[in-house]
């Protein structure tokens, strides 16, 4: 049976919520991370070689990164519609949703929560305005991010601003589509 590393008020909430969406049959258990607030500590009984989470393990196979899980997932437990399979249209922006979360949105949050900026990143990644006009611009046309289709990234995308709900831009279709997700996800998890 496939294992989810999770610790309660971090990164692996989103995944939690993702897998009771899914119907996944998996077992969460429970452990501690350090926390930036200095409580908690690298937990010996998680097997993620940073002592991270999410962490999952299927067998032989072990798969860290949100982006990477929640593929992992959605792939696998393909019954409840959370995602585009191989073949199916909109699988490419689903793909692109994912890497484009892992690989810009949330370096650019956390540059911007620690006030960082260099030419360097507005060059590669662009800058924190750049990005929410990206996430703004299909939501000003469908609910969410595929469309009419709820989906696993947008659980992925908006679970930042769950967080840091200082960052949520003042953008109403970024911010109802936050608040959408806060409701399907609520739902998830009660």
């Amino acid at each position: 049976m496939p294992v989810l590393y999770h610790a309660p008020q971090s990164r692996s909430d989103t995944v939690v919520a993702l897998a009771r969406m899914l119907g996944a049959d998996l077992d969460i258990r429970d452990v501690s991370i350090a926390r930036l607030d200095g409580s908690g500590h690298p937990d010996p009984a998680n097997p993620h070689p940073e002592k991270k989470v999410p962490y999952l393990t299927d067998g032989t196979d072990a798969v860290r990164e949100r982006g990477a899980i929640i593929l992992y997932l959605t792939d696998t437990y393909p019954k409840a519609k959370l995602a585009p399979l191989p073949g199916e249209a909109g699988r490419g922006a689903y793909l692109s949703w994912l890497f484009y979360y892992q690989g810009v949105m949330e370096p650019l949050l956390i540059l911007k929560w620690a006030g960082i900026d260099h030419p360097a990143i507005e060059a590669s990644l662009r800058n924190f305005d750049t990005m929410i006009e990206r996430l703004a611009e299909p939501l000003r046309q469908k609910p969410w991010l595929l469309g009419d289709r709820f989906s696993a990234v947008d659980m992925l995308c908006s679970s930042p601003f769950h967080w840091f709900t200082e960052m949520t831009p003042d953008d109403p279709a970024v911010r109802d589509w936050v608040e959408r997700c806060a409701g399907m996800m609520g739902e998830a998890m009660s």
